[in-house]
C-alpha cells in the first residue's frame, strides 16, 4: 500500500527503480555482498627512502636496547665484589696506561673483565688519573673500589729505620738489603756522621739514591740547627768537631738521662787539655765503619794501639765522627750538663757513675770490679753445678779488658769500662 501518494521519497515510500527488475534466485539473494573495497597504497609509502628509513629506526631502537643492556650489565658488573677472594698487593709503574693496567689487573685474578674495568675507568673520566705506586687490593674488591684506590694514590708504604749510632757503612748496608727499594748503591760513601738516624717512609721502587739524599739532607739541616742554639764557650773548634764529639757522646751511652752528662764530662775534659779516653774510639780505629766483630772482645793491647782514633793515645778529637750522632746526642754536646765531672764508669746495670776526682772514679772502679767479680763467680758456681757442661775458654797471655783501673792515661781514663763499648 503507498503510504505517500505524492512520492516525495517520505518513509514508506520504495525508491523509483529506473531499470528493469531482474529477479535473483534463492542462492544468489542469500549470498553476502562485497564490502568496501581498501584504499589503494600511496606513491610514498612505496618509496626505497621510506622502506630505508624505516629500517634505520628499528635498526636504533635496537641499539639502543642493547647499549641500555650493555651498559647496565657493565655497571653491574663494575660494581659488584671482585673475584678476589685474599686480595693482594698490585704495583702500578709510572706512565702505565689503563689498558696494560686493567690487562694486568685480569690476569691476577683481581678483577673479571678488564675491557669492563677500561671502559668503566673512561665512562667516570678517570682515564688519565690513576696513579703510579704499589697498592693493597681488599679481599672482594669491586673494580670500583680498585679504581677509586688507584686514583687517590694512596700506596702501600715500607719503613727504613736507620738507629742512633749506626755507622755510615752499617747504615748504607742496610740500604743495600732492602728489597723494596730501587737502583744501585753510589759509587761514593758519604762522611761519616753525615746520615740523619731516622726511619723513612717510602713506597715501592724508591730508589735507594732517593733515600741517602734525604737522609744526608736531613742531618744537615738537624745539624745545623742544633749548633745554632749551642751553649757559649763550648771548648769546640767548629761544628765538625761538634758532631765528631756527638757521635762519641753517642756510643758511649743509650741512656737519654745521662747523655747530657757524659757530654760534659768529654767538654771538661777539652777544656783542661786531657785526653778523651773513650773506648768506642779504641774500636773504630781498629774495625771502622765495619764495627767491632761480636765474638771480638777489647784486649789490653789495644788501648794502646796507635790509631788516628784511639782517644787513650791522641790528644783532642778523633779527625771524623765514629757514627751517626742522633738528635739527643747532638743536643746533649751542644747544651750539656754543669758539672765538674772528668770520670764516669759503668754500674753494672747499664748505666754509669760520674766523679769530679781521680780517688773518687778510683772508689767507682773498684765497687764496678767487685761486682764483675761477683758475677763471675756466680757464673762459675752455676757452670760448676751438676749437669752443666763447664767449657772455659783458655785465658790468653792478652786478656780482654774487664774495666778500667782508672789510673791510665794521664789522669785516668774518662769511660773506664773498655771492654764493655759496643
Amino acid at each position: 500500500m503507498n503510504t505517500n501518494p505524492s512520492g516525495n521519497g517520505e518513509f514508506g515510500q520504495r525508491p523509483a527503480n529506473t531499470g528493469p527488475i531482474v529477479p535473483k534466485t534463492a542462492s544468489e539473494a542469500l549470498r553476502p555482498e562485497a564490502g568496501t573495497p581498501p584504499p589503494k597504497r600511496s606513491r610514498a609509502s612505496r618509496s626505497q627512502v621510506v622502506v630505508f628509513m624505516n629500517f634505520v629506526i628499528s635498526l636504533v631502537m635496537l641499539m639502543v636496547l642493547a647499549a641500555g643492556a650493555a651498559l647496565y650489565f657493565g655497571k653491574q658488573a663494575f660494581t659488584e665484589p671482585g673475584p678476589s677472594a685474599n686480595g693482594d698487593t698490585f704495583l702500578v709503574k709510572a706512565n702505565t696506561g689503563v689498558q696494560d693496567i686493567a690487562d694486568q689487573l685480569e690476569r691476577r685474578g683481581l678483577i673479571s673483565d678488564a675491557r669492563v674495568f677500561r671502559l668503566g675507568v673512561r665512562a667516570f673520566g678517570n682515564d688519565s688519573a690513576l696513579k703510579a705506586g704499589e697498592y693493597e687490593i681488599k679481599p672482594r674488591a669491586s673494580m670500583r673500589d680498585i679504581m677509586e684506590l688507584l686514583k687517590s694514590g694512596k700506596s702501600v708504604m715500607y719503613s727504613l729505620t736507620i738507629p742512633e749510632g749506626l755507622t755510615v757503612d752499617q747504615a748504607l748496608q742496610r740500604i743495600a738489603d732492602e728489597p723494596a727499594l730501587s737502583g744501585d748503591m753510589p759509587a761514593t760513601t758519604p762522611p761519616e756522621g753525615s746520615l740523619a738516624t731516622d726511619t723513612l717512609r717510602f713506597t715501592r721502587g724508591a730508589t735507594r739514591q732517593q733515600m741517602i739524599d734525604k737522609l744526608v739532607a736531613d742531618q744537615k739541616k738537624l745539624v745545623d740547627e742544633v749548633w745554632q742554639r749551642r751553649a757559649p764557650d763550648l771548648p769546640l773548634a767548629n761544628i765538625e768537631d761538634f758532631v765528631t764529639l756527638a757521635s762519641i757522646v753517642e756510643k758511649e751511652t743509650g741512656r737519654g738521662d745521662e747523655r747530657s752528662r757524659v757530654a760534659a764530662v768529654f767538654l771538661n775534659r777539652l777544656a783542661k787539655g786531657m785526653r778523651l779516653q773513650s773506648d768506642p774510639t779504641i774500636i773504630y780505629g781498629l774495625f771502622g765503619g765495619k764495627g767491632k766483630p761480636a765474638d771480638r772482645p777489647i784486649y789490653q793491647s789495644d788501648i794502646q794501639k796507635q790509631t788516628p782514633y784511639n782517644t787513650y793515645v791522641i790528644s783532642g778529637l778523633p779527625p771524623t765522627p765514629i757514627a751517626n750522632p742522633g738528635r739527643a746526642a747532638l743536643e746533649a754536646v751542644a747544651n750539656p750538663s754543669k758539672t765538674d765531672d772528668l770520670y764516669f764508669v759503668a754500674d753494672g746495670t747499664g748505666g754509669h757513675v760520674f766523679a769530679a776526682t781521680l780517688d773518687e772514679h778510683n772508689e767507682n772502679v773498684a765497687r764496678y770490679r767487685a761486682l764483675q767479680k761477683k758475677q763471675a763467680d756466680d757464673a762459675a758456681k752455676a757452670a760448676a753445678a751438676p749437669g752443666a757442661s763447664g767449657n772455659a775458654d783458655k785465658p790468653t797471655a792478652d786478656k780482654p779488658v774487664d774495666g778500667s783501673d782508672g789510673t791510665g792515661g794521664d789522669n785516668g781514663d774518662a769511660g773506664g769500662d773498655a771492654g764493655n763499648a759496643q
